[in-house]
């Protein structure tokens, strides 16, 4: 049974919520939405986190898996709570173990919200 909620970075639909960011300026609903995201990847060991989920093979990893990252186990829980409200995690219990796993829909989004830069 997955706890997974709607994601900040997606409309109810799967589409992004955000324009690419050099679109157009963002509305003040956009900005809360995006800042969500980038205030949870701000922080060096919720980074690694979700860095250690994402390239999982899988893009699934089992919390006894990603647990060393220089933090007690009661840090790393908090971290990936804060990963899994701003919609960048979901969880699913098997067992004892907690599963995390970064959507594919939440890397597009991120990417599209980032857009590609062009030289």
């Amino acid at each position: 049974m997955s706890n997974a909620k709607v994601l900040p970075l997606l409309e109810p639909n799967g589409e992004p919520c955000c324009p690419p960011l050099t679109e157009r300026p963002l509305t003040a609903q956009e900005a809360v939405r995006t800042a969500a995201m980038f205030k949870a990847l701000g922080d060096p060991v919720r980074l690694r986190l979700f860095s250690a989920v994402a390239s999982h093979a899988g893009g699934e990893a089992c919390v006894c898996d990603i647990s060393d990252v220089g933090v007690s186990q009661p840090t790393v829980s908090h971290h990936l709570k804060k990963l899994k409200d701003a919609g960048l995690l979901s969880s699913e219990r098997r067992g004892t173990w907690v599963y995390y796993r970064v959507e594919p829909s939440v890397l597009a989004a991120m990417g599209h919200i980032l857009g590609r830069y062009a030289a």
